[in-house]
């Protein structure tokens, strides 16, 4: 299986801008520039790498975490995972430094003991996570 995206920058870094366009359409010819990487906190003027790949790890973690419910026999009524991605400025450049899940979760008849096993074999073991192998991955999961 391969999935795909297409990006198309114009332009210098500071005053470019680009469109990223998804294999699925879930994205077609959606803008995003240096403003909407680096200087943007609200998020609002475009999206950027790290932005989508947070939304892939949140994904990528809600799925692995119903699979494993699922055949603990206590699968999910809501799973809502949050995924922080945190670049930061370095010598030289930008990097990368963190996703950080948080995961609010609806999970009748599991013991808290075993919703945190399960949650944490997710963490480490959905492909995304693995994928992020360079950078520090942390959660904070609860019950609620």
């Amino acid at each position: 299986m391969k999935r795909h995206s297409t990006a198309i920058w114009k332009g210098a870094l500071a005053d470019g801008t680009g469109h990223i366009t998804t294999q699925s359409g879930a994205l077609s010819d959606h803008g995003y520039s240096f403003k909407a990487r680096f200087e943007d906190e609200s998020g609002k003027s475009g999206t950027n790498p790290e932005e989508l790949l947070a939304a892939a790890h949140a994904g990528c973690f809600a799925m692995q975490l119903s699979h494993f419910l699922a055949e603990n026999g206590t699968p999910a009524e809501e799973l809502k995972a949050t995924s922080t991605v945190n670049v930061e400025q370095v010598e030289g450049g930008f990097e990368i430094k963190e996703s950080a899940i948080k995961l609010e979760a609806k999970v009748p008849g599991i013991e808290a003991s075993k919703f945190e096993e399960l949650a944490t074999k997710a963490k480490n073991g959905c492909p995304v996570s693995k994928a992020l192998g360079a950078i520090t991955v942390t959660m904070d999961a609860k019950l609620v």
